[in-house]
């Protein structure tokens, strides 16, 4: 708990100087505090150059943070939320120490300059990294330094956005992906810790200020659930153009990689000279949509822009997030859909603010698959509970409609393209190359269906295992019975107590000897005893038993003596 506090107060501080050096790079690049609402203005340090000072801003960028990624940290490069999830899933939460300092400086360049990228996910970064490094020095155990990682996630994100809620949330359901009573304690005393001094820097004030919603008619539930499906769509498509532009990048660029945002930064600075609104992060502009500043017809090209600009500040080797991104995205849905449902049906539709905010969660709950998370930050965010019921609908509907079409995530597509799955073992792990069927072992002598309860207390008492298979008269697994079972039947009262074993048995998930072993040890660990039963491919007659000593045996044969070198 200590830990975690000292964590979140790092996490704060660093949100704090993160911010500052976007403010910084940003007036530096472009004279002004943000850009993107400054509608094409000329940079008054260079004022000969007009407005097509936006073409050179990405490459003098580029020119700075792609030599400092390259050099001292390529995992800076992106959007980070992936590496910190890769982090946790499988290298015991460990992440090189200089990350925090690159990515900071790398992803505030690179706003600065013009990046149409977000600051989640270089806080996120910057906060676990921060917390891995003093889970290093103080010497905690893996499943700690886990979540001094989530803890430093937790923290960036309370800190940056003024959420502590949706920090606690982002950390549980993105980072740990479990919810626990310790994980739960620890996040909340960092994102609390880092919240104070966010607060105490920033104020206590919503971090987008819109004006507040209300629903006033029954059939907008209808119209929220349609937004709700089409905003999962375009969440899935965000994700699939973001790396097909990515792909693009890598086939096309040749030459050194830290050159390659500088030589990328001309094509962004194109981008940003036909369209100045995709400048950084672009929170004005999302308020703007919001109120109704913009017409059907451009709502939809700052849709499309977005998508292009943040797709190919990624590509060209850029570092920043996708959470702002995908906001905005689906703040011009939203608003896009508001104002045509408003011209279709007048009476019915209601105001277009409401349709953008909930097109805001939507999509980022289509991209991310973080349902929670999207509700949480949305209401922190914007301080409006009073569409909170469309609000849900419209995020349950997207990521349901999301899990349709795709098996990945936005942060999970990264990952799995490099041949990495996030609920698998390392792959260089003896358990990342074993199947159940060189592990299990033979079979315990099973029941029978038509065996009593005193016949059942008799074999389990002998039995090493607590828990035994159940077979019918042809032979076939049926589920399995434990001795904890039993010994509850037996104690109850005559009158109701079940007659056979086979009324006790639960089933078994089917476990067979060519499924990776990784898998049947999550079956394994939520089984009611200390055992499962193998099956044959047609999972009906058993073959063998799987336990987690037997498993603990043939791994600890397979790991490397503590002389190897392992490479």
């Amino acid at each position: 708990m200590a830990l975690a506090v000292v964590v979140g107060a790092g996490a704060g501080l660093g949100s704090v100087a993160f911010r500052w050096l976007i403010t910084t790079f940003t007036h530096l690049f472009s004279g002004h505090a943000d850009y993107a609402a400054a509608g094409g203005s000329a940079n008054p340090h260079v004022p000969w150059l007009g407005a097509a000072f936006v073409v050179i801003a990405p490459m003098l960028g580029g020119l700075l943070y792609g030599p400092l990624v390259d050099r001292f940290a390529k995992e800076a490069r992106g959007h980070g939320v992936p590496e910190v999830m890769l982090a946790v899933a499988q290298r015991g939460g460990r992440i090189n120490p200089q990350v925090s300092v690159v990515k900071a400086l790398a992803s505030a360049l690179c706003i600065g300059s013009g990046g149409s990228v977000g600051r989640e996910g270089p806080i996120v970064q910057i906060g676990s990294a921060l917390g891995s490094t003093l889970g290093r020095v103080v010497k905690v155990p893996a499943d700690q330094m886990r979540l001094l990682v989530a803890c430093g996630a937790a923290g960036g994100i309370a800190a940056t956005f003024n959420a502590p809620l949706a920090g606690v949330f982002f950390a549980m359901e993105l980072i740990l992906g479990t919810f626990s009573a310790e994980a739960f304690g620890a996040t909340v005393l960092a994102s609390v810790t880092a919240s104070v001094i966010g607060r105490a820097a920033f104020g206590n004030t919503a971090f987008l200020t819109l004006p507040p919603f209300h629903l006033q008619h029954l059939a907008q539930y209808g119209l929220f659930a349609l937004l709700g499906v089409v905003a999962g769509v375009v969440g899935v498509g965000f994700t699939r153009i973001l790396y097909w532009i990515e792909d693009a990048c890598d086939w096309a660029w040749r030459g050194p990689e830290w050159l390659r945002p500088a030589a990328g930064g001309l094509l962004l600075g194109l981008v940003l000279l036909a369209l100045p609104e995709m400048y950084g992060v672009g929170y004005p502009v999302l308020e703007n949509a919001t109120r109704g500043g913009y017409a059907l017809a451009f709502l939809l090209l700052l849709l499309a822009g977005k998508v292009i600009a943040t797709s190919l500040t990624i590509g060209i080797g850029g570092s920043g997030g996708v959470f702002a991104p995908s906001l905005f995205i689906g703040a011009m849905l939203g608003a896009a859909y508001g104002a045509l449902t408003g011209h279709l049906i007048p009476g019915t539709a209601g105001d277009a603010g409401a349709y953008a905010l909930v097109g805001m969660g939507a999509v980022f709950a289509g991209a991310s698959r973080a349902p929670i998370t999207a509700v949480v930050i949305l209401f922190e965010l914007t301080g409006q509970y009073t569409i909170i019921l469309p609000l849900m609908l419209a995020i349950v509907l997207a990521t349901a409609t999301s899990r349709l079409l795709t098996r990945d995530t936005i942060y999970t597509l990264k990952l799995r393209r490099r041949g990495i799955n996030l609920h698998a073992p390392a792959p260089h792990t003896p358990l990342g190359t074993q199947t159940v069927g060189t592990v299990m072992e033979a079979v315990p002598a099973p029941l029978s269906t038509a065996a009593d309860l005193t016949t059942a207390a008799n074999l389990l008492t002998r039995s090493e295992h607590g828990v035994l298979p159940v077979v019918d008269d042809q032979g076939r697994c049926v589920g399995t019975l434990t001795a904890r079972a039993v010994a509850e039947a037996l104690a109850d009262d005559l009158d109701t107590q079940p007659t056979r074993a086979s009324d006790l048995a639960q089933l078994a998930p089917p476990i067979t000897a060519d499924m990776p072993l990784a898998t049947a040890l999550h079956a394994l660990m939520t089984a009611p005893g200390t055992g499962l039963p193998v099956v044959d491919p047609n999972k009906k007659h058993l073959v063998g038993w799987l336990t987690h000593q037997g498993a603990l045996r043939v791994l600890h044969t397979a790991a490397p003596s503590p002389t190897t070198t392992v490479a």
